[in-house]
């Protein structure tokens, strides 16, 4: 990958716009397939969506605080080490992706028992709940971590993974049914498959040089 770490071409800026690009353009397309999306769907459907959307980038933010935590201590590792780890978790990453992706009758599963009197509260904390537990640990959380280790760049990986998370969970509270009409799931998988292969490539190639 030809991006240099951030601290190199940032110099005083507090964000690399680059970094921020290249997080957004990885982490969108992997989260959309992601049951997490299908469930804000399914929300959106049954409850007033702007209340769902509360609960979901409330529990999206807390999962990239977490992740690039993890990332920044992963930076730590000495640069070779570092590179072939953040290699191989992002060939593991495009693997996964590729074999398996969430679907409706997970989402299902999740929303199965909606509250009897939804005010604001609850509809927030089940949005909350339905993004927050099946995301931990989750592959868009641990490709934030490993881009937050490979760019050296925290604030930048994670704001442009909050920003790509909040936007897909707008989609499936607002119109991911529609779009998914449009543009196959299928599509969206092999486009971040193939993002985290090339990260993966540049990793490879420049724990060769190091």
């Amino acid at each position: 990958m030809a991006l240099a770490p951030a601290g190199a071409c940032r110099h005083a800026n507090l964000v690399n716009l680059a970094v921020i690009i290249t997080t957004f353009a990885i982490i969108l397309p992997a989260e959309l397939p992601d049951k997490s999306m299908i469930a804000a769907l399914v929300l959106g459907t049954r409850f007033r969506p702007l209340y769902v959307y509360l609960g979901v980038i409330t529990a999206f933010a807390v999962h990239v605080v977490i992740a690039v935590i993890a990332g920044s201590l992963l930076s730590k590792l000495p640069r070779q080490p570092l590179e072939l780890i953040v290699a191989l978790l992002f060939l593991i990453g495009a693997y996964l992706l590729l074999k398996h992706h969430g679907g409706e009758g997970d989402a299902e599963k999740l929303t199965s028992k909606p509250p009897d009197r939804p005010s604001f509260w609850k509809v927030v904390s089940l949005g909350f709940m339905v993004i927050f537990i099946p995301e931990f640990g989750d592959l868009t959380q641990i490709a934030t971590a490993n881009l937050a280790a490979k760019f050296h760049d925290p604030l930048s990986v994670g704001l442009g993974s909050l920003l790509a998370l909040w936007t897909a969970g707008a989609i499936g509270v607002w119109g991911g049914r529609n779009l998914l009409r449009l543009i196959p799931i299928k599509w969206f998988t092999r486009l971040a498959a193939t993002l985290l292969f090339i990260l993966a490539l540049g990793s490879f190639v420049t724990a060769a040089r190091s």
